[in-house]
């Protein structure tokens, strides 16, 4: 039969028994030369190897009944049937020289056939990798060009920068320049009138025509900022009529002076040591309203200038009390 010679000869050729009926089976029996085309193109399905099975038809009631049921047409038919059968009986069976024949020729057609497939999947991946350079080639240009789109961005956004800072310092230029002339117009307007009326103005008036004097701004605070040994400050409000013995204290508990180091304090400008008998007195009566600034120093340091400033405290108290004593005798 021509399936038989098909897939012995697919045998011969030594493609294995499953995949020789397979390879029949899916090409319908249409030749040697299609059984080895359906193998090379299907040899890498991962289902190739697996037991095949041909396709039962399934027989029903009616196909028994109509088997059953024979008829002079069929058997007629059955009888041109058995007699096909025997004429391909008759056939005789090919010689082993035949049968090697065969296997050449088909050997020869397929090593032809690896050789066309070779040839096809080389010339499949040479297009494969044209098309890949084509892409990796259109990727780049795409990539140079959003590269250049982002330059071009950047380039941009600096010159719009330079020119808004241009701008801006033009405008700080023009209000610096608009500043200058209104301050000039306005004091220098105001001096030029002072002059030209200074030559005209007649002599000294008397003060009821001069008006009520300008009244002094009482104070009742003084910032007090002080230096203390190690170049460091302290500041602080104190109220006008406290004590400068109050700005010691506060120098003693806030300061880094250190424990049991006995100091004193002086005004810089002009130089003023402090004694104890001004500790006692307020500060806006020693002059240190509104502000002042007074240095801390070791009583080493001034301890003369301390015994200048006892000593005349000490004969200032004697001469009250002497001149005091003379006006009780007068009495």
């Amino acid at each position: 039969m021509a399936d038989l010679t098909t897939l012995e000869s697919l045998l011969e050729m030594g493609f294995d028994r499953n995949r020789a009926e397979r390879a029949v089976a899916s090409t319908g029996n249409q030749g040697i030369e299609q059984a080895m085309d359906w193998l090379m193109e299907h040899e890498n399905d991962p289902d190739i190897d697996e037991p095949y099975k041909p396709p039962v038809l399934a027989e029903t009631d009616d196909d028994q009944a109509g088997t059953q049921a024979s008829t002079p047409g069929d058997t007629a038919g059955v009888a041109s049937k058995e007699v096909s059968q025997h004429g391909d009986a008759e056939k005789k069976p090919m010689t082993e020289e035949e049968k090697q024949q065969q296997v050449k020729r088909l050997e020869e057609l397929m090593r032809l056939k690896q050789a066309e497939r070779r040839e096809r999947e080389r010339a499949e991946e040479l297009e494969k990798e044209k098309q890949r350079r084509k892409q990796g080639q259109e990727l780049q240009q795409i990539r140079s060009k959003l590269q250049d789109d982002d330059m071009k961005k950047l380039a941009e956004l600096r010159k719009r920068e330079k020119m808004e800072d241009k701008l801006a310092r033009q405008r700080v230029k023009e209000k610096i320049a608009r500043d200058r002339e209104e301050r000039a117009k306005k004091f220098g307007g105001g001096g030029t009138s002072s002059t030209s009326t200074t030559p005209v103005q007649p002599g000294p008036l008397s003060p009821t025509s001069q008006g009520p004097p300008p009244t002094k701004k009482e104070y009742d605070e003084s910032r007090i900022q002080v230096r203390l040994l190690d170049g460091s400050t302290l500041t602080a409000v104190f109220k006008a009529q406290e004590p400068l013995a109050a700005v010691r204290v506060y120098v003693q508990v806030n300061g880094n002076t250190p424990e049991g180091q006995d100091f004193t304090l002086l005004s810089p400008y002009p130089r003023h040591v402090y004694t104890d008998l001004d500790m006692e007195k307020p500060l806006k009566e020693l002059g240190l309203v509104p502000s002042a600034v007074l240095v801390v120093t070791k009583n080493d340091e001034n301890q003369e200038a301390g015994w200048r400033g006892n000593d005349t405290g000490r004969s200032f108290a004697r001469t009250s009390s002497v001149h005091r004593l003379e006006g009780e005798l007068l009495l």
